[in-house]
């Protein structure tokens, strides 16, 4: 159908085709509209679809762009939701980690603390039965001195008296 509407209206451009000539000149206007319509008819058949499709495919392409960067904007801001949720949990996390460590390191402290001081304690006691051994090992060996002394004189009369000076004497 389509073929036989533009056959006709090119053989009636044809035939309504001004002639050329000066008589007609006053009524060639008539003519010469028809022959606008119908080639502009002609043209607008020939490329009204193909124009149209360019354009709604052109139409659809940007809509297609626009909804796929719409897409990536609400991807990254789904991202950055997330990554500040992320980050409020890291630092609720770093937070409870600082009071842990703080209340951790109290405890060892203490611990330190508390066991320096029972091996201060124990050097003290350990020092003191040291020194008290140090005492009695010196004072058996003055005791020893002393009756070497003793039994290496001769004298045959020796009284309890004299000993017991003699040691005083070395004990002072």
């Amino acid at each position: 159908m389509n073929r036989v509407l533009l056959l006709v209206l090119m053989i009636s451009t044809y035939a309504l085709a001004s002639s050329g000539s000066a008589e007609h000149a006053d009524t060639d206007i008539l003519q010469r509209t028809v022959n606008f319509v119908l080639f502009s008819a002609l043209i607008w058949y020939l490329i009204a679809e193909p124009v149209k499709k360019y354009f709604t495919g052109r139409s659809q392409g940007i809509a297609e762009e626009l909804q796929k960067v719409q897409d990536k904007l609400n991807e990254s801001i789904l991202n950055k939701k997330e990554a500040l949720t992320r980050i409020s949990e890291a630092e609720k996390f770093a937070e409870s980690l600082r009071i842990s460590s703080k209340k951790e390191n109290k405890i060892i402290n203490d611990k330190i603390m508390l066991q320096c001081d029972t091996d201060l304690e124990i050097l003290s006691k350990h020092q003191i039965s040291l020194k008290n051994f140090e005492q009695r090992k010196m004072v058996r060996n003055v005791v020893e001195d002393v009756l070497d002394k003793v039994l290496t004189q001769s004298s045959n009369s020796f009284d309890k008296e004299a000993m017991a000076s003699v040691i005083l004497k070395k004990v002072a």
